[in-house]
């Protein structure tokens, strides 16, 4: 049996959360706000993401400011919510929205912008244009297996499960409502609907729960047990000198951290790296001037970063020079400690820098 619509409506007009980005009742929704937020969302928490929307949104307050913006600011602004190519494809969608005049008001034609997928298209699409359509996440997901008790394990259950989804807003309801609706089930989902210790007794579709009828709401979705995280292993140097100026350079614009700046190093890999290996990789190590003299390179610290498929362990190794040479364009470009800030640095390697800049005061102290 499918859930009353109306009784979660009801439950939503009375529970609903407040949200920076969330129209207020009766209002319209605007897109932008709501592309914003459905896009650093992905990946990361509702409290993580509000001091970073409101700061977004301070600098880039519509897409003209977004798509007139160089991409570098951009992912400064996005410095510590990871997943780098969110932000790189927010830009290239606000180029592109740009060029058609704003969004389209339609699933597909917004699926066809940089970055946004199917459930991002169906949030936009029913929570800002009023389009009937279930945005299928991870709490629609898991209420979902439990309203249907579908016992088949995640993720080979995805399928299965939006196709449960996509029923929840069949009734009269949920069609006149669109906006309402998919917020509603998001709700459920992050504050009755949990994870763990569903709160059964105060969700409005408690009658309708196939999984609570059979106690096993607590047990779905069921996962398939995940293979051990592997780790990686890199070393990444802080080279400064006397007049604070340090090294640094650009990742490739594709993959992993893809655009951010960091500290120079070599790629990381799945075994330790050696003393010996170390001194070879380390910058300016196939030429040394006067100028330069050879640096003294001291391992000042270690950094742990978790990411999704693997955990990478990082030793961080400083020197400080006279002066720092011309590099080359592989090598990096030099820049003033005090400016450091205002790059495009991942989390990770402001974790790095912090570290070498402090194991380089205590060294050299």
């Amino acid at each position: 049996m499918t859930p009353s619509d109306s009784d979660l409506l009801a439950w939503y007009d009375h529970n609903r959360r407040t949200l920076p980005w969330r129209a207020l009742p009766g209002e319209v929704a605007d897109p932008y706000h709501v592309w914003i937020s459905e896009i650093m969302l992905q990946q990361t928490t509702v409290t993580a993401v509000i001091p970073y929307y409101h700061n977004f949104l301070e600098r880039f307050p519509d897409i003209e400011a977004l798509a007139r913006a160089p991409l570098d600011e951009v992912l400064q602004a996005w410095s510590g919510l990871g997943y780098y190519s969110r932000a790189r494809n927010l830009h290239r969608c606000a180029e592109e929205l740009i060029r058609l005049g704003g969004f389209p008001r339609d699933v597909a034609g917004l699926q066809a912008l940089p970055g946004i997928g199917a459930y991002t298209a169906a949030a936009i699409a029913a929570i800002a244009f009023g389009v009937p359509v279930v945005p299928v996440d991870g709490n629609v997901e898991r209420i979902s297996a439990r309203i249907f008790a579908v016992r088949a394990p995640m993720p080979g259950a995805r399928k299965q499960l939006a196709a449960k989804a996509v029923t929840l807003n069949s009734g009269p309801a949920a069609q006149n409502r669109p906006s309402d609706f998919a917020q509603a089930l998001f709700d459920l989902g992050a504050t009755l609907c949990v994870p763990r210790s569903p709160a059964c007794v105060l969700c409005p579709w408690q009658k309708s729960c196939q999984a609570r009828k059979l106690g096993i709401q607590a047990e779905l979705p069921r996962k398939t047990p995940k293979a051990e995280r592997p780790t990686r292993y890199g070393v990444h140097f802080l080279l400064m000198d006397e007049t604070d100026q340090l090294l640094v350079r650009r990742r490739p614009p594709q993959g992993l951290l893809g655009g951010t700046i960091e500290l120079p190093g070599p790629e990381w890999r799945e075994t330790m790296w050696s003393a010996d290996e170390v001194a070879e990789v380390a910058p300016f190590s196939d030429r040394v001037s006067d100028a330069l003299r050879v640096p003294q390179w001291t391992i000042v610290g270690k950094v742990r970063h978790v990411f999704t498929h693997f955990t990478l362990l990082i030793d961080v190794y400083a020197a400080q020079v006279n002066m720092l040479p011309n590099p080359r364009e592989e090598e990096g470009f030099p820049v003033a400690l005090e400016k450091v800030g205002s790059l495009a640095l991942s989390s990770l390697m402001r974790k790095c820098v912090e570290t070498g800049v402090n194991g380089l005061d205590d060294y050299v102290s």
